[in-house]
């Protein structure tokens, strides 16, 4: 339930945005510069081109390939193209795969005789002589010495056995896509599969690119339904044949988000989680025989997420394997730990009573753990570290007078780092630091050591507590030649559920607060808007899973309150033009507060909303919602659905018929229950679009001129007498 098209930033990736490509010894970085590809060497940032452009070229074109991402065999002699690329739902993970061997400048397709632009997450072997990867469901190996392509799977040749890659479940709410991983000698791949046959498929319509419609399915398990079973299996490369992991659980009940080869290649790592994402096993598992062994169990009241990756991967190993880094929230802040291998032996390594946010490097070398966190402010983040044998407190290595947020990629060593900050009165700006000391590289223009909020300045952060004592982060924004003694209306965004936060200290808030085809401030409005409980805010667990089993409630009672409590402090806020807008998950927020607090919100625009929370995804509204089966009436009671009897302002509604994510079915939910209850309002169903809602010719023009009239039509900006 997540848009990507706003500034909806969830931290677990944060810092992640504009990671390098560092190179295996971490002294440098790739990049590519007018098509060549370039090796930086550091602190020097030395420049050295490894392999021109026209080696691209493929036999019988004039042109070299348009690539999007690559990545070098370990020994650098060999150079993985991924090309010709489309979107699998929310990313273009699907296409064509190259590769130049650089010693011969032979440049070769992989995966010849299959069918063009199906190949998925292909990687180089460990030593570089194979490359593999997904086609149709199925992994295959190639050898590319000799071009010779062995398929080591096979899905009988339906589209719901998948190996090597996920359903659409997975691969939405767990992130899960890459599907496959070689042992580190080489000699084996270990996979999913997911079997799907049991998922009954959701068919949306497609009226528009045929003369006769024709039903797209999906399998897609709504809430209450059982998940796809799963296995793990490794699949040795000569004899192709698969061991299944033989994990003493319900596979038809419960979930394997994550799964990685122990340093060893005799030994994977899976973790299990429950159907209710409430408790999570780590099972050792011989690729041999396949016996398994619990090592760890972590158990919670409400949920356990398991989106916290390591620097290098899901698991960071320490200690020649013997132990690996652990990110939990069972001591109440999400905190690291180091665990040993077998599970016996667990220290914590962050002892500060603060929110990690993200792991960002792990220097085992020099002792320390390199994180994101932002103790003293959650719509910030700084650049810590802790020793990793737990003594000592946290060090903050950002600078003190940069306020804001910071983002790092740091080198493979830990030596150096790409650093880039802004704040909501500072465009982003980088550099290329050395760590600890933070000091930018030599012939780098260094930024600030103090960034002052410029005069004039018209944006401000603020807190709000609630009658129910609930603190709150906020942002306003005041309009152009602000007059406080008139009144302005104002417009709130919000999201306000657990897969994102609205109010971030960076810049460009304005900009990307909504799809208005003007300027808001100049229009003479008012924007703002507030982070209650069950955002992902570094405000400890208590904050964030505050909202468990009352999605559309303590969220949405958290909005209303807050806005109270703002008109009381600004009079200049002209409490008759209140207006709400939101997409997804914010599209059902403002909803809920037009129908359960009309008093308040006065105009709201809602953007593929789920109006009824019975009809999205089992493993997003079980992980927060819990099961229908025994709480339905929670699920009814958070529901705009349930309200909408209650509308007296102005409402329009949006949304995709081609939404795979929350689907048209939530609309029309809506439109016969508003029907029914005689309530008036506006409805724009954009045929065949799916939930980002900008394909095809003019449609994000359209929306943004749709959204625009209808706020200035029922909620006209401009200053007023008070």
């Amino acid at each position: 339930m997540k848009q990507l098209n706003l500034l909806f930033i969830a931290f677990s990736f944060a810092a992640r945005l504009f990671a390098q490509q560092w190179t295996p010894d971490g002294t440098g970085y790739y990049a590519v510069e007018a098509g060549n590809v370039v090796k930086y060497t550091l602190p020097e940032r030395k420049a050295e081109t490894l392999v021109t452009k026209d080696k691209f070229i493929p036999k019988g074109s004039n042109a070299p390939l348009a690539f999007t991402s690559f990545q070098f065999s370990e020994n650098e002699d060999k150079i993985l193209l991924f090309t010709n690329t489309r979107k699998v739902w929310r990313y273009h993970t699907r296409g064509d795969y190259w590769v130049l061997n650089k010693p011969n400048n032979q440049l070769q397709q992989l995966g010849k005789g299959l069918p063009e632009a199906t190949l998925m997450f292909a990687k180089f072997s460990p030593d570089g002589t194979k490359a593999a990867y997904v086609s149709a469901r199925n992994i295959y190996v190639e050898d590319l010495s000799t071009g010779r392509i062995k398929k080591l799977t096979d899905t009988y040749g339906t589209r719901k056995c998948i190996n090597g890659t996920f359903d659409w479940a997975y691969e939405e709410e767990f992130d899960c896509r890459d599907g496959f991983r070689w042992s580190p000698d080489g000699k084996s791949i270990a996979y999913w599969q997911i079997d799907a046959n049991k998922i009954r498929d959701f068919y949306m319509i497609n009226n528009t690119d045929s003369i006769y419609p024709f039903v797209v399915p999906v399998e897609y398990p709504v809430v209450g339904e059982f998940p796809s079973p799963f296995k793990i299996g490794v699949v040795n490369i000569k004899k192709g044949k698969t061991q299944w992991m033989e994990l003493p659980v319900d596979a038809r009940n419960s979930y394997a988000p994550r799964m990685e080869w122990l340093p060893n290649s005799n030994e994977l790592l899976v973790q299990h989680l429950s159907r209710k994402q409430n408790n999570l096993t780590l099972f050792r598992c011989d690729a041999q025989t396949g016996k398994s062994r619990a090592i760890y169990n972590e158990q919670n009241d409400t949920w356990i997420d398991v989106k916290y990756e390591g620097a290098k991967g899901y698991w960071d190993w320490l200690n020649k394997g013997t132990e690996f880094v652990w990110v939990s929230e069972k001591g109440g802040w999400r905190q690291a730990y180091r665990i040993s291998s077998d599970g016996k032996t667990e220290k914590r390594i962050t002892q500060d009573n603060f929110d990690l946010i993200s792991v960002l490097r792990v220097d085992e070398a020099g002792g320390y753990l390199y994180y994101s966190a932002s103790p003293g402010n959650a719509t910030q983040s700084y650049l810590f570290r802790s020793k990793l044998d737990g003594s000592g407190r946290a060090e903050r290595l950002s600078p003190v007078g940069q306020s804001g947020t910071h983002n790092y990629s740091i080198s493979l060593n830990a030596h150096h780092a790409r650093h880039r900050f802004s704040n909501h009165y500072t465009p982003s700006k980088s550099e290329w630091i050395s760590l600890p000391d933070h000091q930018p590289l030599a012939g780098e223009i260094a930024m600030p050591a103090e960034i002052t909020p410029p005069p004039g300045k018209n944006m401000d952060f603020f807190q709000v507590t609630t009658p129910d004592g609930v603190t709150m982060d906020g942002y306003i924004a005041k309009p152009k030649n602000f007059d406080p003694t008139k009144k302005y209306p104002i417009l709130f965004q919000v999201y306000t559920e657990p897969a994102g936060a609205t109010v971030r200290d960076v810049f460009g808030l304005e900009d990307g607060f909504s799809p208005y085809d003007g300027n808001l401030a100049d229009d003479q409005y008012i924007i703002a808007s507030l982070d209650g409980r069950g955002t992902p805010a570094p405000k400890g667990s208590a904050w964030r899973h505050a909202i468990y089993r009352n999605i559309g409630r303590v969220n949405i009672r958290d909005q209303a309150m807050g806005a109270q409590e703002m008109f009381k402090r600004w009079p200049w806020i002209d409490t008759s033009r209140v207006a709400v807008w939101g997409w997804s998950g914010g599209g059902s927020a403002t909803l809920n507060l037009l129908f359960q607090y009309p008093d308040i919100y006065k105009t709201g625009i809602s953007v593929a909303a789920v109006a009824d929370q019975r009809t999205y995804d089992n493993i997003y509204q079980e992980r927060y919602m819990g099961l229908p089966q025994e709480n339905d009436a929670d699920f009814i009671a958070g529901s705009p659905l349930t309200y909408a009897k209650n509308l007296r302002g102005n409402l329009l509604y949006i949304h995709g018929t081609g939404d795979d994510n929350v689907h048209y079915k939530n609309a029309e939910l809506l439109i016969n229950e508003l029907i029914t209850q005689n309530k008036y309002f506006q409805l724009m169903a954009y045929p065949n679009r799916t939930h980002s809602i900008n394909e095809g010719e003019g449609t994000t023009a359209h929306l943004s001129k749709m959204f625009s009239e209808y706020l200035r039509r029922y909620c006209p900006g401009g200053g007023r007498a008070r």
